[in-house]
């Protein structure tokens, strides 16, 4: 069963609070956490008073239960009979709150929640950065990026008027205790009194992350509720950094309270996969190495780093997508059936693939950097043409590699990433390419390339969400010709509503204290342990990426290291 998060004041028993945190003396205001059923006294309570008042079941679109907030400001409102004393708040942070990805991203998030309904009724959302601005200048930079995409069943002026009402700003430096304090006087102000729960989301570089936890741990927690931090990605830059990040947040905050975000989780395809394998009969009995052939990881964007050049030379494609991204794609994919849908139960067996996993080689890695080309009458700059990034960079943007998996399952069967920017097409896919079928009957409708027999699951994570499924059938006619065709679900057409934004489900996670979809310390350092041999050596011995055209289909290499185990990759035709 999934859970949730019932908080234990500071006050509570020391020999309870000291199982929560090896750190329990550094630990004066942040609440320790014990786990009980998911739904919290909120939710039953809401469900019994939604049973009692309305005849109908209210669900809005995305499946989240409408909420107090939701009907409240449409104008359904409620007495003070229907809500109990204990009512809670909940007060979102997010610092950083000036900078693209909180603009781009979570904001609007937070509005889509809002819209649909997801919000507890009480809930206010802070903005905290360094950059000077009023509450109204905070509302204007985050309405611009505000969309009622989902549907236009309410007002959409009026629904996103009534979510910046509830938007505050406050500035401070990151690293001073003052400011959060003061900080924490507004954060008193909103709460009111009530059960106080916090969520901090640090849209942050990673050099100030333990400055900031510090800050809101002495001075900005919640007293008498739980309080949460999101950490984005990067963590670390290999095992040794990773490491001592952890140790340093861990000063502050528990392992229950630290959300290590990795937005690609969130897809709605990759949560999708476990349904896949574990609720159809007709794949689970396939997922092994008797009946898979290889599987492939494939991330491509058609646009460069234009924009973000200095931040990406620092990490790579490597760090920024393979070790994260791709990995825990892998992860999900190749895991043993858990004990429960439990957070731990699933989150554990991901750790024991990411064991099982023989670090990665040098010779099985191929790394890559576009150069500028001209195409179609445009010219298109090369990685070392960005000004901010060193004329001489060896960072690749490209990277392709080979890893195994020993245990029984799996054994000698490649799971191939590739992962590259400024490439001809943008999308991100799992691809499995099943064996041959033993003494086929029709071998010989194939000429010499049984490759063009095998059938392949594909799922398109994105763009264009959908999975399909390539087997082989008659041409109908007098003759015996045989074609590749797809049982394919492609989700527009099968669900057109609007699929939710990563961050949206995430964010609901993490206030609703589910972890499943969060990376733990040890999943964390098992992932480093894997690229950091090959990084390190990628560094010391100043590898030179192969150049491949802007708009390509990424250097050559990448088919040699493929070939190497007698794969094709699948994205450059049929797999």
């Amino acid at each position: 069963m999934a859970t949730h998060s019932m908080i234990i004041p500071s006050s509570s028993s020391s020999s309870l609070a000291a199982t929560a945190s090896p750190f329990k003396e550094t630990l004066p205001l942040f609440s320790r956490s014990l786990t009980f059923p998911r739904k919290s006294w909120f939710s039953q309570f809401r469900l019994r008073f939604f049973a009692g008042k309305h005849s109908q079941q209210l669900e809005s679109s995305n499946g989240c239960a409408t909420n107090f907030a939701s009907l409240q400001d449409s104008g359904d409102h409620l007495t003070e009979e229907h809500v109990t004393k204990e009512e809670s708040t909940l007060s979102i942070t997010v610092v950083g709150a000036s900078g693209d990805l909180a603009k781009k991203k979570i904001f609007p998030a937070l509005f889509a929640l809002f819209y649909e309904g997801c919000l507890p009724q009480e809930f206010t959302v802070f903005g905290y950065a360094r950059t000077k601005l009023t509450h109204d200048e905070l509302r204007d930079m985050i309405s611009r990026t505000l969309t009622c995409r989902i549907d236009q069943r309410e007002n959409c002026g009026d629904k996103m008027d009534q979510f910046l009402k509830r938007c505050f700003y406050h500035s401070g430096q990151y690293n001073s205790e003052e400011d959060f304090a003061e900080l924490n006087i507004k954060l008193k102000e909103k709460e009111g009194g009530k059960l106080a729960n916090r969520l901090y989301y640090l849209s942050i570089p990673p050099n100030i992350f333990v400055d900031v936890v510090k800050c809101a741990s002495l001075r900005a927690s919640s007293t008498n509720g739980w309080t949460r931090v999101i950490v984005e990605k990067p963590f670390g830059r290999d095992s040794e950094s990773s490491g001592e990040l952890t140790r340093s947040l861990k000063q502050y905050l528990t392992e229950e309270q630290i959300f290590r975000i990795d937005h690609y989780l969130g897809k709605e395809l990759v949560e999708n996969l476990s349904v896949l394998r574990f609720s159809n009969l007709v794949f689970e009995p396939l997922w092994s190495r008797n009946y898979i052939r290889n599987v492939q990881l494939i991330f491509s964007e058609d646009f460069g780093t234009e924009g973000r050049g200095g931040y990406f030379d620092q990490y790579g494609i490597i760090r920024d997508i393979m070790q994260n991204h791709l990995l825990q794609i892998l992860a999900l994919f190749a895991m043993e059936t858990p004990v429960s849908l439990d957070a731990e139960d699933i989150r554990s067996e991901k750790v024991k693939v990411l064991r099982s996993m023989k670090p990665l080689l040098l010779e099985d890695v191929v790394v890559g950097q576009y150069k500028g080309h001209s195409k179609g009458g445009k010219s298109y700059q090369g990685y070392t043409d960005d000004p901010t990034v060193p004329n001489h960079s060896l960072t690749p943007t490209f990277a392709a590699a080979a890893m195994f998996i020993n245990n029984a399952r799996w054994d000698g069967v490649p799971f191939l990433m590739k992962a590259g920017n400024a490439l001809h097409t943008r999308g991100a896919e799992i691809r499995v390419q099943f064996r041959h079928v033993p003494g086929n009957l029709y071998k010989k409708s194939f000429a010499t390339n049984l490759d063009n027999a095998t059938n392949a699951l594909v799922i398109r994570v994105q763009p264009d969400e959908g999975i399909y499924l390539r087997i082989n059938n008659k041409v109908p006619g007098l003759g015996m010709r045989l074609d590749r065709s797809d049982l394919n679900l492609l989700y527009r057409s099968r669900y057109p509503r609007e699929i939710p934004d990563a961050y949206e489900r995430l964010l609901l996670d993490a206030i609703e204290g589910e972890r499943r979809l969060f990376i733990r310390s040890d999943e964390l350092d098992a992932a480093w342990d894997l690229f950091t041999p090959a990084l390190k050596e990628l560094e010391e011995m100043k590898i030179v990426p192969e150049l491949y055209p802007y708009g390509s289909r990424g250097p050559v290499g990448a088919h040699y290291l493929a070939s190497k185990y007698n794969v094709r990759w699948g994205d450059l035709g049929d797999a």
